[in-house]
């Protein structure tokens, strides 16, 4: 499935909306941002009222899911307050990854900062963990998965943070903010480097997968979101020269 535009229709029926949006988008209004673009309001177009009932980063990308009536909504809004949808996330970090597996416990409160931040912070921040997995180190770069016990605001790329990793082109949290350019992965690369376009120059996060219980028949419902163009693109040019692919089957 090709991913185009501001988002991809991944499942609807009577109760609920499922999308794969692209990063930039609110999935819903924000006190602290009233002017970027928000997803529920461009996808009710086609698709009638939506229901927010939780929130991915705006800067992200990924599966979104929206309720279509009230019963719906209050049914998936207590799912995710009392962590039974289960979101898998995939991210681009810089470096070459050395451990395998991480689990990061760090209390952390939101808005701690004057760019409205989530920060750690033991004494008064809410509890989160997140589980992370090595998913193939590529040189200048490794691919990542993170699955939040908890998922809070920001608590991906805060938690990776405090292992020392920063996600691709992370704006706020880091102070590395390098796109990737394929002359920089690439030895033989033969290209005009004033005139060369970055393969990813956004926020290296994606919301992969999500696994929520239906409203209606409470039967368990995965819904996976591919890749969008930019990172699809830099995973193939990794594959090729690194042989290393996050999306290949696993053991």
């Amino acid at each position: 499935m090709k991913v185009t535009g501001e988002y991809t229709l991944l499942f609807a029926d009577d109760d609920i909306v499922v999308v794969n949006k692209k990063s930039g988008l609110l999935v819903a209004a924000d006190k602290y941002d009233t002017e970027s673009p928000r997803l529920d309001l461009i996808a009710q177009k086609k698709l009638g009222t939506l229901l927010s009932v939780h929130r991915i980063d705006k800067d992200a990308s990924g599966v979104v899911i929206y309720a279509r009536n009230k019963n719906a909504a209050e049914f998936l809004i207590k799912q995710f307050e009392e962590n039974k949808a289960r979101y898998v996330y995939h991210a681009l970090v810089y470096g070459s990854v050395m451990w395998k597996k991480e689990s990061v416990n760090v209390k952390l409160l939101a808005d701690g900062g004057k760019d409205h931040k989530t920060t750690a912070n033991a004494k008064y921040g809410k509890h989160c963990q997140t589980y992370f997995t090595n998913l193939g180190s590529c040189s200048l770069y490794s691919w990542i998965e993170a699955i939040p016990e908890v998922d809070r605001v920001h608590q991906i790329r805060v938690h990776l943070q405090s292992v020392s990793q920063n996600v691709v082109c992370d704006n706020l949290y880091s102070g590395y903010t390098k796109a990737v350019y394929l002359s920089d992965i690439k030895r033989a690369w033969r290209g005009d480097e004033e005139k060369e376009r970055p393969l990813l120059s956004r926020l290296a996060l994606h919301a992969y997968s999500l696994t929520i219980k239906h409203p209606v028949t409470a039967k368990d419902m995965t819904f996976v979101a591919p890749y969008h163009k930019d990172m699809d693109a830099t995973r193939k040019q990794l594959e090729k020269l690194f042989s290393i692919d996050p999306l290949a089957p696993r053991n």
